[in-house]
């Protein structure tokens, strides 16, 4: 697999201890030649990291999926979106906490640059589908973004599905309520990959640092209608794990 994996990047654009904004930029791509040959692509699919992810460690999330989903069949143009995730403190226990939160933070505000770059791409490629997939605190990012886009009706159905394996968004992100601007933007389905098994998500949950996530026990509440949950058991809380259950895509 070679390591210059097309990614959009928005590195170095939020602060790692506060989640302060430091680059208003939009968003990067590298390399641009890549996203250039995708053009006009059947579809593409975009694959976002959770917390404690450097370059480094988002490359190889990104590798992972695209071994994954080739695996299954997939031949289609997979792209990583790598952002400021590796925040301070979150290896310790005493600042862990801290840290989460500012995760939370870049994460939802990368929502307007994933949405900037879905409308920039759809507007050189209208017919290329974009699915994505993101793990943990990759759900945020994909939530915030699909918030981002609704706030124009001309982006209905952009998105052509979803995907979340271990994610942290809350448990009603989903319900009829909460999300009605997901049933919009979203057009064919919303796959949730949740585990019970999960030892970081059930530590989220116990020590109530956030509401029982969705990728623990599924979704709360009655659901949208293009929902669906699937209960997996990985080893861990990986996405590597999460990818080594994964038994069909799309």
């Amino acid at each position: 697999m070679k390591k210059i994996f097309p990614r959009i990047s928005t590195r170095g654009f939020y602060d790692l201890y506060s989640g302060r904004t430091i680059e208003n930029e939009p968003y990067r791509i590298y390399p641009k030649k890549d996203f250039e040959a995708i053009i006009d692509s059947r579809e593409i699919t975009i694959m976002i990291h959770g917390l404690r992810n450097n370059a480094s460690g988002a490359l190889t999330k990104f590798v992972i999926a695209k071994r994954k989903l080739t695996q299954l069949g997939y031949k289609n143009p997979i792209i990583g979106y790598s952002y400021d995730s590796n925040t301070t403190g979150a290896q310790y226990i005493t600042s862990a906490l801290h840290a989460l939160y500012t995760g939370v933070t870049i994460a939802n505000k990368n929502g307007r640059n994933l949405a900037r770059f879905i409308t920039d791409f759809k507007r050189k490629s209208p017919n290329t589908k974009i699915r994505v997939m993101g793990h943990s605190l990759g759900a945020h990012v994909i939530r915030s973004t699909i918030k981002n886009l609704a706030k124009n009706h001309k982006n209905n159905g952009i998105i052509e599905a979803v995907y979340f394996f271990g994610g942290s968004i809350p448990s009603n992100a989903l319900n009829l309520k909460n999300g009605s601007d997901a049933q919009k933007i979203v057009a064919t389905k919303i796959r949730n990959y949740y585990s019970p098994y999960d030892d970081v998500l059930r530590s989220v949950d116990d020590w109530n640092w956030n509401v029982t996530p969705i990728g623990y026990k599924g979704a709360k509440g009655k659901t949208i209608s293009k929902y669906s949950q699937t209960m997996v058991r990985p080893k861990n809380h990986r996405f590597a794990s999460y990818a080594a259950v994964l038994r069909s895509f799309p």
